[in-house]
C-alpha cells in the first residue's frame, strides 16, 4: 500500500500537477489522510467487510480525486468497483489515474447518482459528500444497498438521523482513529423497504452501466 500511495501521488504532483485533485504533498500526510482514511474501513468494520463480500460490487459517488475507491479497488482486486461523478473532468483524469495505476477492477462515470436505479445488489460509500438526511433519500432500488458514509467525529453534533430509521436500518457505527486527524466515524445504513424509483428518460439501471 505504501508503494501504491506513492505512485498514487507521483501523478497527482506530476503528470497531473495543476488538477487540484489533492491539497496534500507530502508523502507521509498523503499516506495517511488519503489512502489509509480511505482503506480503514475495511479494517475496522466487519459490517463494511462482510457486505462487500457479500455482494462483491461497490459504487463510490462523489469520488473527487479518487478517494476512497481507488485505494479499496488497489485492496479488493477481486471485487469491482464503479465511481459516479458529476465532474466531467474528474472523471476523465481519475480514469487516467486508474489506468496508470493498472486498476483493471474499476469503471468510473460521470453519472448522477440520483439518476439511477439499483437494480443489483451492492455497497454504496459516500465520503465527505453532502448530509446523510439529504443523501439517503435520493437512491432509488428494489434490492438491497448498504450505504457507508465517512464522516468527522463531530458527526452528531452537526446532523440528525433519526426521521431516516423508518426507511433505513442503522447497521453500523464504528470510531477510529487516522494519523494526523481529529478521527473518523464509520455509519453504514441498508435499506428496510424497496425504495422505489420509475424508470423515466432521466433514470437508467444500474445493470445498464456496467
Amino acid at each position: 500500500m505504501k508503494n501504491f500511495s506513492q505512485n498514487y501521488l507521483d501523478l497527482l504532483t506530476g503528470e497531473f500537477a495543476g488538477i487540484n485533485l489533492t491539497r496534500i504533498e507530502g508523502p507521509e500526510e498523503f499516506y495517511n489522510k488519503q489512502i489509509m482514511d480511505s482503506v480503514l474501513p475495511e479494517v475496522h468494520s466487519d459490517v463494511f467487510k462482510k457486505a462487500l463480500e457479500k455482494t462483491g460490487l461497490l459504487v463510490d459517488i462523489g469520488f473527487g480525486g479518487g478517494f476512497p475507491i481507488l485505494p479499496l479497488a488497489f485492496q479488493n482486486p477481486t471485487k469491482k468497483f464503479y465511481g459516479f461523478d458529476a465532474r466531467a473532468k474528474k472523471v476523465q483524469i481519475v480514469s487516467k489515474i486508474a489506468t496508470s495505476l493498472k486498476l483493471q477492477n474499476v469503471k468510473l462515470m460521470h453519472q448522477r447518482f440520483e439518476e439511477v436505479i439499483f437494480d443489483r445488489d451492492a455497497v454504496v460509500t459516500f465520503k465527505a459528500v453532502g448530509k446523510v438526511s439529504e443523501l439517503l433519500p435520493l437512491l432509488k432500488t428494489n434490492k438491497t444497498l448498504y450505504v457507508f458514509i465517512y464522516k468527522g467525529p463531530n458527526f452528531y453534533e452537526l446532523e440528525d438521523i433519526e426521521e431516516l430509521l423508518d426507511t433505513w436500518e442503522l447497521i453500523e457505527e464504528v470510531s477510529y482513529e487516522v494519523e494526523g486527524t481529529e478521527g473518523r466515524v464509520l455509519l453504514g445504513f441498508k435499506n428496510l423497504n424497496v425504495l422505489r424509483g420509475t424508470k423515466t428518460a432521466k433514470n437508467i439501471k444500474f445493470s445498464e452501466l456496467l
